[in-house]
């Protein structure tokens, strides 16, 4: 066995057991109560008998009405055709009963595991298949008996979001009340069978402090990144799909003054910021059925610029007109955060200044700092892989010598380290904070005492962390004397 533990399943606890697998990867085993066939019987006759009094779910305030409302009835049948059964047995039939006929069944179970990345179905003749954090993919003992059950599920997630999935309109793109993304696909469209992907988003966002636990970024890049967010640096964080911009993203967000009107621009609610920043979060939205009702990112980032923000935040950069805007905005004087599909630093500058973004090159040069994210898929871990600034014109001709990188991370010995002396970015701080290149050096080193003051306490939840940080912003002598 390779790992075992325990995760809460509504009233009862669930374990999970991970074990050297036959076919090549893991095994995701989850121990469910032995039940005689008697049982099982009399639980599917109380299904059957139930199912037809639960009317259509449109929406989450339907279904958590009907929660408990079902719940009673779902106890008095239990109660009345098992009055034999022990109370462990009988809570998790009746928890299993209501995710049955309200949720996703046992689906339900990987859905509350923080371990898990990703749950994929791939049809009804395989096991449902996770990516585990530590693992990797790995096969689980739940298998989805009939197309028409993952087809329902698929429509049960439309319905509560106001989209559908059919034979005509066969893919879905949407998302669970708690903020996880799925996207899935009918039968022939994917040849196999009927499909569903969810990604998993952490309930509790990521802070800067587990980034430095976990190794993901250093203690004085970390502080260096708070310096430029403080003093309104342009930041553009950008990776391949799962190197975790968005929560690098998020981890950098607390750093803005609390005094400070910050608007987040995204397709799906993934940013949380501490709740005494002044955040407005706003969200696109898909057409009805009848086609009309879309609201675009470009619709929300036109109409962010009349809200009087001193922030924003893009999700995700992807069309040139999303592109100009933010760059306008860049050089009226605003703030703009944002994340976008790139490898590396000097790619990430191809990128925006090829098709489809194409953004001229004279606009890219208002970003001040590229950050990087890379992950390891042989063993899972996420890096900053570069930080870098984006030279002016007038200084560099060469496409790579636009390119000034600061920080580079060294595979062989798994640490951020120091590639070049700043050459914009310092310039501009010198400028915005009156300081000069010694007195920042040593404000640098003041936060990272500040940083290493939150590691030693453990203090790493996202409004404890970001409470000390617009703090010090108020105080900082105050600050580093209670350090001290």
């Amino acid at each position: 066995m390779l790992d075992k533990y325990k995760i809460g399943f509504e009233d009862i606890e669930m374990e999970i057991q991970i074990s050297e697998g036959k076919r090549f990867i893991p095994e995701y085993i989850i121990k469910f109560p032995e039940l005689n066939k008697g049982t099982e019987a009399i639980y599917e006759e109380i299904k059957n008998r139930l199912i037809s009094k639960i009317q259509l779910i449109d929406t989450l305030e339907q279904r958590k009405k009907l929660k408990k409302q079902f719940k009673e009835k779902a106890e008095r049948e239990i109660k009345k055709l098992l009055p034999n059964l022990s109370a462990g047995i009988k809570n998790y039939l009746l928890t299993l009963l209501i995710q049955d006929m309200l949720g996703f069944g046992k689906l339900e179970i990987l859905l509350r595991d923080p371990n898990l990345e990703e749950i994929v179905i791939n049809s009804s003749r395989e096991p449902v298949q996770v990516y585990h954090k530590k693992y990797g993919w790995v096969i689980t003992n739940i298998k989805i008996e009939r197309e028409e059950d993952i087809a329902n599920y698929a429509a049960m997630i439309g319905r509560t979001i106001g989209k559908q999935i059919t034979i005509l309109n066969p893919l879905l793109d949407a998302h669970l009340p708690n903020g996880d993304r799925v996207n899935a696909t009918l039968f022939p469209i994917s040849n196999d069978g009927n499909t569903i992907t969810i990604r998993k988003f952490r309930r509790e966002p990521w802070t800067i402090i587990e980034f430095i636990n976990n190794k993901t970024i250093s203690t004085e890049v970390a502080a260096f990144l708070w310096f430029a967010v403080h003093y309104e640096l342009n930041i553009l964080v950008s990776g391949g799909t799962g190197t975790g911009k968005t929560s690098f993203l998020t981890t950098l967000l607390p750093f803005i003054p609390p005094n400070q009107r910050i608007l987040s621009i995204e397709d799906t609610r993934e940013i949380k910021l501490p709740d005494f920043l002044h955040w407005v979060p706003l969200v696109t939205r898909e057409p009805n059925q009848e086609g009309k009702g879309k609201i675009t990112m470009l619709d929300l980032l036109v109409n962010s610029l009349r809200m009087r923000p001193d922030r924003i935040i893009l999700g995700e950069i992807r069309r040139s007109r999303e592109a100009e805007v933010l760059f306008e905005a860049m050089h009226t004087g605003h703030s703009v955060y944002a994340t976008i599909h790139a490898d590396t630093a000097i790619q990430t500058y191809r990128r925006l200044i090829s098709p489809p973004i194409s953004v001229p090159e004279n606009l890219v040069e208002a970003i001040d700092l590229l950050v990087v994210m890379y992950r390891d898929r042989r063993s899972g871990i996420r890096r900053v892989y570069e930080v870098a600034e984006i030279l002016p014109q007038f200084r560099k001709t060469i496409e790579t010598e636009k390119i000034n990188l600061l920080y580079k991370w060294e595979r062989k010995t798994d640490f951020l380290s120091k590639h070049h002396e700043s050459k914009k970015s310092f310039s501009k701080l010198k400028m915005l904070t009156g300081l000069n290149e010694r007195e920042i050096k040593r404000e640098l080193k003041n936060r990272e005492k500040v940083l290493n003051y939150m590691i030693k306490k453990n203090i790493r939840d996202v409004n404890s962390v970001g409470k000390i940080v617009s703090s010090y912003a108020k105080s900082p002598d105050k600050i580093l004397k209670k350090i001290k």
